[in-house]
């Protein structure tokens, strides 16, 4: 198996070969015209999403700049995703994003890893666990999700968390590392935060 059929399969690759590098640039240079393209070219962007990213649902939004170790090629979008500014995808392997999740400004979602030996770290070993964010997720500034871990649908990710579990649906989960502080629940419902009341006609 070659080090580019390894890069899926959570198995130790050599990460700096020829062939691999030549792929990743041309993908990271996507990245950077996307970055420098203004946002009033929005139609162009959008197209341009769809031609970097593994999928792209309708109504995505990434503000640039961006960064992604493959440009967004291993990053599967829902529809409805919206991404703050500085947002880091290590997508080394794949990223599934749920429908109407909001990442935060800064907020880092990585699949590598590096063994913690030093002698295999030196020859530029890797291995790649895919990351599943379920739909209708927000992550605050400043949130770091681990390799492998995975989201449940609804959740919260309080702002500068660090995820290196999977955290379920319907929580606020939130510290370093990142746990359920409490589920979701009817006072939700009524405070959008704390004691600010949610005006009915949002209700409706």
């Amino acid at each position: 198996m070659t080090d580019r059929e390894k890069i899926h399969t959570g198995q130790i690759y050599f990460s700096m070969g020829d062939e691999l590098m030549t792929e990743q640039l041309a993908y990271l240079d996507k990245m950077d015209e996307y970055n420098a393209t203004p946002r009033i070219r929005y139609r162009e962007r959008e197209k341009m999403l769809s031609g970097m990213f593994a999928e792209v649902g309708e109504g995505c939004y990434i503000e640039s700049p961006f960064y992604a170790n493959w440009g967004g090629r291993h990053v599967h979008l829902g529809k409805g995703v919206y991404a703050n500014f500085g947002v880091t995808f290590v997508d080394d392997t794949h990223i599934y994003i749920g429908d109407y999740t909001m990442l935060g400004p800064n907020v880092v979602i990585a699949t590598a890893g590096h063994p913690i030996d030093p002698d295999l770290r030196r020859k530029a070993l890797q291995y790649n666990l895919s990351v599943h964010i379920g739909k209708n997720c927000w992550l605050g500034a400043g949130v770091i999700v681990m390799l492998g871990v995975t989201i449940g649908d609804n959740t919260v990710i309080g702002a500068g968390s660090i995820v290196t579990r999977d955290i379920p649906s319907g929580v606020v989960a939130v510290g370093n590392p990142c746990r359920v502080l409490r589920e979701i629940g009817e006072h939700d419902r009524e405070y959008y935060w704390r004691d600010r009341k949610i005006d009915p006609e949002w209700l409706a």
